[in-house]
């Protein structure tokens, strides 16, 4: 029982302590002279076209900036849609063998880019008017290489409010953000593709998504590259600059998240010592303290801390506050169900097999 209050504690601790501490990026006045462009992958994205062109217009902070737009074989009105705007609108190539989708889209984009600052957005983020100049003045005023602005991730639906909260915090909860950012390390490090600024030279310094090209977790995989090959960066918090809804209904929620789950602890042995860790720290408690042990409850309730702080810290919804056993649970399932569609090859994401 000891043990379990000190492994819930020191959730907790670290995530007050990263709540304190992390990089927050803030609606600033700003002005940027180096060249920025600004690259977005859509693939049948016709009911986020409008909502993230305008909102990428209205940027402003930036004297030389340019917006292209990969339209990735889509099948919907995204095209047509896409037509409406005086934006460079290009269409991809065919997915090559041994690519994952959304990395050959980014790669295509920024190999034709010429600014000195890339920002990846996905189509389903809303950006601030001062969301990509004050990110990357903090990213100057810190000497980093490149950024992550973690979105506010918006939830609508009671599938949602209980797993999306779980994102951030994971990582709140989990990883020591100043200290992993100061040392360079890059097991801990930290990122959102939904909203990536890179410099340009860092980027194409490590062979930019070509290098990542069949990673599945194509946001942390090349934050990790750029650290493992000297450069500097992180996450910050996002919330007041930029915000995402990534699914609208529980099966795209139920695709989007077994598409990587199978990948997301370092192999089998991660996995199981992850499902161990949702078990013990967050589904335990409350069974032993319904069982009548009152140490199962103060567990419960210091657990039940550490994600309102986190709930607090990245503006989300607060519905696992005290459902967090529930989330959990969705959450191994989810993990099951990604490790079984991996085993019989029914990954799918975006009309696309996985391999």
């Amino acid at each position: 029982m000891t043990f379990l209050l000190v492994l819930c504690a020191l959730g907790t601790f670290l995530t007050t302590l990263n709540a304190m501490t992390m990089r927050v990026a803030r609606n600033t006045v700003c002005n940027i002279s180096s060249s920025v462009s600004v690259l977005i992958p859509m693939r049948n994205e016709e009911r986020n076209v409008a909502g993230i062109i305008s909102s990428v217009q209205s940027s402003t902070g930036i004297d030389q900036w340019d917006v292209t737009v990969l339209n990735d074989s889509s099948s919907d009105k995204t095209l047509s849609k896409l037509e409406e705007y005086a934006i460079s609108t290009i269409n991809g190539a065919e997915l090559p063998d041994g690519w994952l989708g959304k990395n050959w889209a980014c790669w295509q984009l920024a190999e034709g880019a010429q600014g000195d600052f890339l920002v990846f957005l996905d189509a389903d983020v809303r950006i601030t008017s001062e969301a990509i100049s004050s990110s990357i003045t903090l990213m100057n005023t810190l000497n980093w290489d490149f950024i992550s602005p973690y979105p506010r991730q918006i939830a609508k639906t009671f599938l949602e409010r209980i797993i999306q909260p779980l994102l951030q915090w994971s990582w709140l909860a989990s990883v020591p953000l100043r200290l992993a950012q100061r040392l360079g390390i890059s097991s801990m490090t930290i990122a959102n593709g939904q909203f990536f600024i890179v410099k340009r030279s860092a980027y194409m310094a490590i062979g930019g998504h070509e290098a990542i090209k069949t990673e599945v977790l194509d946001d942390l995989r090349l934050a990790r590259a750029l650290i493992e090959a000297g450069f500097r960066g992180g996450v910050a918090e996002g919330s007041s600059v930029a915000e995402c809804r990534m699914y609208e209904n529980a099966t795209d929620l139920v695709d989007g998240y077994t598409k990587s789950l199978w990948n997301a602890f370092g192999g089998i042995f991660g996995t199981i010592l992850t499902i161990g860790i949702l078990l013990t720290t967050q589904v335990a408690p409350i069974l032993l303290g319904i069982a009548g042990n009152i140490y199962g409850w103060i567990a419960f309730f210091i657990v039940s801390l550490s994600h309102a702080i986190a709930a607090l810290r990245t503006r989300s919804a607060p519905a696992n506050i005290f459902l967090h056993p529930l989330a959990a649970i969705f959450l191994i399932a989810l993990i099951i169900e990604s490790m079984r569609r991996k085993k019989f090859g029914t990954l799918i994401w975006r009309e696309r097999y996985l391999p």
